[in-house]
């Protein structure tokens, strides 16, 4: 568990270190508290967590739906993707920080907040697929993927 923690820090850092520049129009990866995020990203959010080493809300509704958490931490942040990787779905990551959503949705967070793009495969533990059946953040075996 610990060597698998490690990995996920190490692939964070990789992701944070590469910056949300890629050649292309992204702004410089924002920072700062949950709500100045959801301010540049032109948000209400809706909190659904505010605990000591987290906080997490939904912003928009419908297919523009997505779910923005803001960690103390890098450890939290890593441990958190490190788990939701689990569940598929199209993740943007800044200093800590992650948004999730649909891909179209994180595209055009990325334009206002910079960060770095990340897609991760649904892993079934019958099929051992990457397949996408339950990707995405309709997710409901994980807080951070809801979307109803």
């Amino acid at each position: 568990m610990k060597a698998a923690r490690g990995m996920g820090v190490g692939l964070l850092l990789v992701l944070v270190a590469c910056g949300g520049s890629d050649g292309d129009d992204a702004p410089e990866t924002a920072s700062g508290s949950l709500e100045q995020l959801a301010a540049k990203a032109r948000c209400e959010p809706d909190i659904q967590t505010d605990a000591a080493e987290l906080r997490q809300a939904t912003c928009g509704n419908g297919a523009r739906r997505y779910v923005l958490v803001t960690f103390t931490n890098a450890r939290g942040q890593a441990e958190w993707l490190d788990e939701a990787a689990d569940y598929g779905g199209t993740y943007l990551i800044g200093k800590k920080w992650i948004a999730v959503g649909d891909q179209k949705v994180v595209a055009r967070l990325r334009g206002r907040l910079g960060g770095t793009v990340e897609e991760a495969s649904h892993h079934s533990g019958s099929s051992g697929g990457g397949d996408h059946e339950d990707s995405g953040p309709g997710h409901s075996g994980h807080s951070g993927h809801r979307t109803s």
